[in-house]
């Protein structure tokens, strides 16, 4: 899965993660790429401030599109 997640791409979380008090659905930002099927993703506020940071399996996340997929 980690092939179809870069930096900077935006993801969802697809499961709570209540030791940082996130919840399925909250919107983030890949920032850094780790070895293995894991990223670090930011998550901000409407402000743009970061309220956490945290390492997430690729298993825990989905990247948003915002362009149509192209047919092949």
């Amino acid at each position: 899965m980690s092939a179809s997640i870069g930096i900077l791409d935006v993801v969802a979380l697809t499961v709570d993660v209540p030791e940082h008090g996130l919840l399925r659905g909250q919107v983030g930002t890949i920032v850094q790429m780790h070895a293995g099927e894991e990223f670090e993703v930011e998550f901000s506020g409407d402000d743009g401030r970061a309220y956490a940071l945290v390492p997430l399996a690729a298993r825990q996340l989905m990247v948003l599109h915002y362009q149509p997929a192209h047919a092949a």
